[in-house]
């Protein structure tokens, strides 16, 4: 019995979807799948038991990725078809059943309409997979201690926090015996955006750059608190069960709240997926965080 999974090429996106793929798993536990993502996902599920192969497609011009897709798939007859990009490719494939989920920003979390779409009441909580390697390395890089992460960067510069807060955040954190660890994602602009909190923070841990994404999972376990901007990072640590706080200016809290037991989120005072994240004071932040560590923050659940 094989399903084909077509899920995002963004980080985020795809974190949201692995409540889905969990669910599906569970429903049909006898088959094998075939996950289908951008390049900068595919770490997410390569250490899944349970995926057979991971197809990851590149953005070619005049849509000719998912010709090449098409090409991968046509000869399988698949047991179900899972597209979570409602593209038009699933009509074309040979399959016992379509599950088809229309692409659109439409209102409420993501992850809820994903569930929606399932027949589910009740939303699939994002997961990670974690190979024994990953786990053996995370333990060596963060051993025991207390460790607050912070994921200064995002995807676009209108949904950073300002860096010299997540340096005030972390030395506010001090009195909890927390030792600051940054995390972030490859290439030089992710580098970049990071610095001037590495900066500030000369004994962080820099934990940064091109890493596989279950090792990025199994470190955030190892942490007692995640920090960070709406970004892929920020879903990652909710699904690994870190306690995690989302910080939200410009985008939308309601649709991207991170997801999880540990999940919470804050933003920034004025109109939804326009307010500026510089209205978000170090010493707010600051209070939620601790509140977080001392189980009182039911009211920034998500």
């Amino acid at each position: 019995m094989k399903i084909l999974f077509i899920t995002s090429n963004r980080l985020g996106d795809a974190v949201i979807s692995t409540g889905v793929l969990s669910a599906l798993q569970a429903r049909y536990p006898s088959a094998l799948f075939t996950v289908v993502c951008g390049p900068v996902a595919a770490g997410l599920f390569e250490p899944d038991p349970r995926c057979e192969r991971v197809i990851t497609m590149e953005k070619r011009r005049h849509d000719r990725h998912w010709l090449d897709l098409w090409r991968q798939c046509v000869r399988t007859r698949w047991f179900l078809v899972v597209d979570l990009r409602g593209s038009l490719l699933s009509l074309t494939l040979r399959t016992r059943r379509r599950l088809i989920v229309r692409g659109g920003r439409r209102d409420g979390r993501k992850v809820e309409q994903l569930g929606q779409a399932l027949g589910r009441n009740q939303a699939p909580k994002p997961r990670v997979w974690v190979s024994d390697e990953q786990e053996r390395s995370a333990r060596a890089l963060l051993p025991d201690g207390k460790w607050l992460a912070l994921g200064p960067t995002a995807n676009w510069d209108g949904k950073i926090w300002p860096p010299e807060r997540f340096a005030a955040l972390a030395e506010g954190m001090r009195a909890q015996s927390l030792r600051p660890v940054l995390f972030y994602g490859p290439g030089e602009a992710e580098k970049e955006r990071a610095k001037p909190v590495l900066e500030a923070l000369p004994d962080a841990l820099d934990l940064g750059g091109n890493r596989e994404l279950g090792e990025v999972a199994a470190l955030l376990r190892r942490c007692a608190l995640f920090v960070g901007n709406d970004s892929g990072l920020m879903h990652l640590a909710a699904a690994a069960g870190t306690p995690t706080l989302g910080l939200f200016g410009p985008s939308r809290m309601s649709e991207y709240a991170p997801s999880g037991e540990n999940a919470f989120a804050l933003s920034a005072p004025g109109t939804e997926g326009e307010a500026a994240l510089t209205g978000l004071s170090a010493s707010e932040v600051l209070d939620v965080a601790r509140a977080i560590l001392n189980g009182k923050a039911e009211a920034f659940r998500t």
